[in-house]
């Protein structure tokens, strides 16, 4: 039964946009609210990385790589996660992973959603 799932990806050229959604189905809202949040990639040949991560109380931290493109995102209310991200860069070419550590307990991780850029 799925935890987590990613979508949005897909082939955009650059400098276009894309928003990747992360659905926690499962995650009661009390839960949820109270977890980090965070998205990661990871790119052929590389180990995965840290894009961006939401507290709960809303501290924002995103790579260098991504400042004053990216945004992260949470809606409680419907348990999703967004990253919205502009001026894409062929560098930015990954799978993108959606992660949830829940206070006190387990990390969920979902099976990614692919991001190329190219033209």
């Amino acid at each position: 039964q799925v935890q987590i799932a990613e979508s949005g990806g897909g082939l955009v050229q650059p400098g276009g946009s894309l928003r990747l959604s992360c659905a926690s189905p499962r995650s009661i809202f009390s839960v949820f609210s109270s977890s980090d949040l965070g998205w990661y990639r990871q790119a052929p040949g590389k180990e995965r990385e840290l894009v961006a991560n939401i507290t709960p109380g809303g501290t924002i931290t995103y790579a260098d790589s991504v400042k004053g493109r990216f945004t992260i995102s949470k809606d409680n209310s419907r348990k999703m996660l967004y990253l919205r991200m502009n001026n894409l860069k062929p560098e930015d070419t990954a799978v993108y992973y959606c992660n949830r550590k829940e206070a006190g307990g387990p990390t969920y991780w979902g099976q990614g959603t692919r991001v190329t850029v190219s033209s």
